[in-house]
């Protein structure tokens, strides 16, 4: 390996942490996963029962949601009203809605995130929030920091309004706080209230995202520092070090995932255009190809592979434009069957099932991937 490539096995010599312009992490102590957790909703629903919920009969939305190789996903829907009918709720409500849910799940999968890991609450020094289901100030950093009772001098961020990519682009961040801060913990948690943006109408416009959509909240914990410090946490054996981000912003398909103001509904309403999954997919070789520039890594390289479970054409186009297998993408595949798409934490519940195969080695290359509103991928390039 020349050294114009990454040094990718062992730490570089400045004292200081750099984030270079390749995306590449210079760090005498790289960032490494010591932890993650999941937490969804309390109520699970079959494709037909949601259909049965909203009286749905068109047979072409129908559809949709029958063929969207999904099983079951998990939603806090309103309860119907004296006629059996759910009515639809105000965008006030369902900022309450959100406001309540991400604070449960995000606390859920917190608490699980630092289990793993081995910590507890008072080891937590940067707490970044990411949710796209609602708004809020102060934001969930904030409220989650009281509610748990986390030391107030810890730091924090939230990222809002980044959509499923947005996961990786807090993971790219936090990174870079971890690095700068040997020793300190931090997590990230990504809790999306789906139900929070559920629109209630039978349209097509709303009937793929209605199919699609499901609670759930991800965290992932950070530590950096020499083998010493990382040792203490257990999590850290199993966990991988984060060695480079790549990114790639498609501006001609920025308005074909959005989530804007729908003046029929009197409310918020997010949109995905049927064209999303080859737009995607179209792009995946090219921010693959850049994250594993300069490495001397090919894509057969790469023994595990966690993308975001965006929805069957989503996952179809990546296999297709990277040349994966069925296998290489199986917990994708799963988590989409077991919950459906839910957003920005839907990469770590597959991270999550991978860490439970226990089939990692050390050595082992992995790359992370997200996609999302922009139109964006976001990716990361992992080592165990």
């Amino acid at each position: 390996m020349t050294m114009e490539t990454l040094e990718l096995d062992r730490p570089h010599g400045p004292d200081t942490a750099v984030l270079t312009g390749d995306g590449a992490l210079r760090t005498p102590y790289r960032p490494r996963i010591v932890g993650v957790g999941t937490a969804v909703s309390p109520t699970g629903y079959t494709q037909q029962e949601v259909l049965d919920a909203f009286r749905i009969t068109d047979p072409k939305v129908r559809s949709v949601f029958t063929n969207s190789a999904i099983d079951r996903r998990h939603l806090t829907l309103p309860e119907p009203d004296a006629d059996g009918i759910r009515r639809p709720e105000s965008q006030g409500d369902l900022l309450d809605k959100h406001k309540a849910m991400a604070l449960e799940m995000g606390a859920e999968a917190l608490r699980a995130c630092l289990k793993r890991a081995g910590a507890e609450l008072s080891d937590l020094r940067h707490l970044c929030c990411v949710s796209t289901t609602g708004f809020l100030t102060p934001g969930l950093s904030a409220l989650m920091i009281r509610e748990l009772g986390v030391d107030r001098h810890c730091s924090r961020s939230d990222i809002v309004g980044m959509g499923c990519n947005a996961g990786l682009n807090a993971l790219n961040v936090v990174a870079g706080w971890s690095a700068a801060h040997p020793g300190e913990l931090a997590v990230v948690v990504c809790t999306e209230a789906c139900s929070a943006a559920y629109a209630m109408d039978s349209s097509m416009r709303t009937a793929v995202v209605n199919s699609l959509f499901g609670d759930g909240a991800g965290a992932v914990a950070l530590l950096s520092g020499p083998g010493g410090e990382t040792s203490g946490m257990p999590g850290a054996a199993e966990g991988p070090a984060v060695l480079k981000f790549a990114s790639c912003i498609i501006p001609d398909a920025i308005g074909a995932m959005r989530y804007d103001w729908d003046r029929e509904l009197d409310r918020f309403s997010f949109y995905l255009d049927p064209q999303v999954p080859y737009v995607v997919g179209a792009h995946a070789e090219i921010v693959v190809d850049r994250l594993l520039a300069g490495t001397g890594l090919r894509r057969s390289d790469i023994a595990h592979w966690l993308v975001h479970s965006g929805g069957k054409k989503v996952i179809d186009a990546v296999i297709v434009n990277l040349g994966l297998t069925g296998h290489d993408l199986r917990h994708t595949v799963g988590v989409l069957r077991d919950y459906g798409n839910v957003s920005s934490g839907s990469f770590l519940f597959s991270y999550e099932r991978l860490l439970d195969e226990r089939v990692t080695r050390p050595g082992d290359y992995g790359v992370l991937m997200t996609m999302g509103p922009g139109s964006t991928i976001e990716t990361a390039l992992v080592q165990w």
